[in-house]
């Protein structure tokens, strides 16, 4: 998926930068979709998004569990049920779902995060019956045995030789997570520790499956060329007749107050470029305080003014004016259940001047807590935002996807469809209280990434 930003898909090139663009007049967004909702009697969630500009839906199912969720000593333990789940069924072989899917022209996989786990399919319209009969069956009636299971064990154990210990970028980002979470498990990777993935069983497997896959722990979401009826009629069918489950309580330590900032160094042969990065504790959209719930909707805004692209701060003066930068922004990112994070990043033009980089940052966000932000700046980043919105409108999976993750991080349908009014009243002191709370020292966590120092030579006597 494309990256994402203040909770929106940004596009590649967003009106290239041209300030008469950026604002320009924009639709009033009174909400963010055409969203339409109900529950079935066994506590699973719908939401339809009627899309009907071409023969095609998009459904993902989502189940309120992720990786923060596994057992002591079995973290990773969603992610590999993730795999599992595309094995057989009573009623499908191993695989059969996503050849089903693949033969009639479609595409199907899934992902997990810290608090979800989702499958999701885009297919012509008259196949919605056959997808979502598909996922009400592995909801319930997934078998596993030691022949199925071991195997995957492999597989992702080589997926994390792949994508993490073989990419010096992605060890960072562990150990920074694993660093500014003291306490709370999503200091814990999404994938797993490989010690720990190497213990994994079939009763592991199984255990988190019946505790956790259920329909009064999952959100259905189909967005494209359907009605409501028309979805409701097929859930009440394919999931209505599952039953409801006692499930655990999603119980997770909490964060100690920060004492210090902490610092992390990264030196790889494998690395061609050095950067440099800063990573802050921050609310989320569920989990800002009730003394001050615009929190969140002024840090988007705020990582929109330092990193909104060619015309933030950041890229601005270290990329733009002072040449010193190849790269540098900042994002925000509030949609996690518990909380979020706010991020700098740059990377220097002259390999050599990794601490001007760092130094440059570090203005930067001195002379923002100093002298602030103006009213101008506030109402460029709000009309790219809003637009943002607005465009957002006219995708299938991004609304989706969108959707399905603010419910299963807590949020509602009502908080979702008030993001636009939100950001619009979002003042300069709002900003300004959000910055000044978040980006503290001891609330820090930076992490460099360059190629090997050049080895000290000695001396000849």
């Amino acid at each position: 998926m494309s990256q994402k930003l203040n909770r929106f898909l940004r596009p590649a090139a967003l009106c290239a930068g041209l300030s008469f663009c950026l604002m320009a007049p924009l639709p009033a967004v009174a909400q963010m979709f055409d969203a339409e909702s109900f529950t079935l009697e066994n506590g699973m969630e719908v939401v339809v998004l009627p899309r009907h500009l071409a023969p095609v839906v998009y459904q993902v199912v989502v189940y309120k569990v992720g990786a923060a969720d596994g057992e002591p000593g079995k973290n990773g333990i969603a992610h590999f049920l993730e795999h599992l789940m595309f094995k057989a069924t009573e009623k499908m072989a191993a695989g059969q779902f996503s050849q089903d899917v693949d033969r009639l022209g479609g595409t199907d996989n899934a992902f997990t995060n810290q608090d979800m786990t989702a499958y999701h399919q885009e297919i012509a319209a008259e196949h919605l019956p056959l997808i979502m009969a598909a996922e009400a069956d592995r909801m319930v009636n997934l078998r596993l045995d030691d022949s199925v299971v071991l195997p995957e064990r492999d597989v992702i154990l080589n997926e994390r030789g792949q994508t993490v210990e073989s990419d010096p970028g992605s060890r960072l980002v562990e150990a920074m997570t694993a660093a500014i979470y003291q306490n709370h498990p999503y200091g814990l990777p999404i994938i797993g520790w490989r010690h720990e993935m190497e213990g994994y069983t079939t009763e592991d497997a199984l255990r988190f499956y019946r505790r956790w896959y259920a329909p009064n722990n999952a959100i259905l979401v189909v967005a494209g060329d359907v009605t409501q009826a028309q979805v409701k009629a097929l859930a009440e069918k394919n999931f209505g007749p599952l039953q409801a489950r006692t499930l655990p309580a999603r119980a997770r330590l909490q964060e100690p107050p920060a004492e210090a900032p902490r610092r992390l160094a990264l030196a790889s042969p494998e690395v061609e470029h050095p950067s440099i990065w800063r990573r802050y504790l921050a609310p989320s959209y569920r989990t800002a305080a009730e003394s001050d719930r615009t929190a969140p909707y002024a840090l988007s805004l705020l990582s929109e003014i330092l990193g909104g692209g060619a015309v933030g701060r950041l890229y601005r003066r270290l990329v733009i004016d002072e040449s010193l930068a190849l790269s540098a922004g900042a994002s925000f990112n509030g949609d996690p259940r518990d909380y979020g994070s706010f991020t700098f990043y740059a990377s220097p033009r002259d390999p050599a001047d990794l601490g001007k980089a760092e130094a440059a940052l570090d203005a930067e966000i001195a002379l923002l807590l100093k002298d602030g932000i103006s009213e101008a700046e506030l109402a460029e980043a709000r009309n790219r935002l809003l637009m943002e919105a607005a465009k957002a409108r006219d995708s299938l999976n991004g609304p989706a996807l969108l959707v399905a993750e603010a419910l299963a991080s807590g949020e509602t349908m009502a908080d979702i469809q008030a993001w636009p009014d939100r950001i619009k009243a979002v003042t300069v002191e709002d900003v300004m209280r959000a910055a000044r709370a978040v980006l503290r020292e001891e609330n820090s966590v930076t992490a460099t990434l360059t190629p090997p120092l050049p080895e000290a030579t000695e001396a000849t006597p």
